[in-house]
């Protein structure tokens, strides 16, 4: 009897691995929109760049996973092929980073004569983005999902929202991202102290399928509001990943969105 029990459950370890594929220990990696992202292949061999092979899954956006360089070759049949390129310790590294196309996971594999060798390197890309809604209902004033595309009025007595956006896939709900994984965003002022203890603004949270965790920020413009910056935090584990800064500039009549860790990523946007 015991002796069936030991197959049944070899058996069930044969079927586990078929399932899920061989996989190492995974990587969370967490960026801000706009910036450039290097993920790590710690699985490779020594002269891997013939060797490997980077994939790409995210199944909200494909319904299969996506070869994005094969044996060293980019895959010039995907929208982005432009912006990645491959190192010579078989890195992948992405330029410009894009909330909706670049978030998911990404798997690094060494092939050798056809054969996997070793386990399989998953990384999964997360990334920040903030957007600003002019909030006035005033008929001159244009809102917009996209903080890259926004133009309206910006003055004190003007109501704004600041939406901050975590995408994320991990094959995980979201509150499971949170619980297991320690994920944070929180909206703080200059000396990084929470905005929800001020009753001035209006924090609320929610997620989607695409936007694990949004967090947004609603206030009325005041006049000491020149200069003012609101920050977007992303946490792991009670580390600090990534910011994204929001800075309020009534003289040159324009804000700037800004990333604190990477000053030539600066993002400006002109309010007319």
């Amino acid at each position: 009897m015991a002796d069936k029990c030991d197959l049944c459950l070899l058996g069930l370890i044969i079927l586990s691995s078929l399932l899920t594929g061989i996989s190492g220990v995974d990587d969370h990696v967490f960026i801000s929109s706009g910036e450039n992202v290097h993920l790590s292949c710690n699985n490779a061999l020594s002269d891997c760049k013939s060797k490997t092979t980077w994939i790409y899954s995210n199944r909200f956006r494909h319904t299969v996973v996506v070869e994005l360089i094969k044996l060293g070759i980019k895959n010039k049949d995907t929208e982005r092929h432009e912006r990645l390129s491959l190192e010579s310790d078989c890195s992948l590294n992405i330029k410009n980073v894009t909330e909706e196309e670049d978030h998911g996971l990404y798997i690094c594999r060494q092939y050798v004569n056809d054969r996997q060798q070793g386990p399989d390197e998953r990384v999964f890309l997360h990334v920040l983005h903030v957007s600003v809604s002019p909030s006035s209902s005033s008929p001159s004033s244009s809102s917009s999902s996209s903080s890259s595309s926004s133009q309206t009025e910006i003055s004190p007595g003007r109501s704004v929202t600041l939406s901050c956006q975590l995408y994320s896939y991990t094959g995980l709900s979201c509150d499971d991202l949170v619980s297991s994984e320690g994920v944070e965003l929180v909206w703080v002022n200059q000396a990084g102290v929470d905005l929800k203890t001020d009753s001035r603004y209006q924090i609320l949270s929610s997620s989607d399928q695409y936007r694990c965790i949004n967090i947004t920020l609603t206030t009325t413009l005041l006049n000491e509001d020149d200069n003012r910056e609101w920050r977007c935090q992303l946490t792991h584990r009670n580390q600090l990943k990534t910011s994204v800064r929001y800075t309020v500039k009534y003289s040159g009549e324009k804000t700037v969105l800004e990333d604190p860790h990477n000053v030539s990523n600066t993002k400006v946007y002109q309010y007319h």
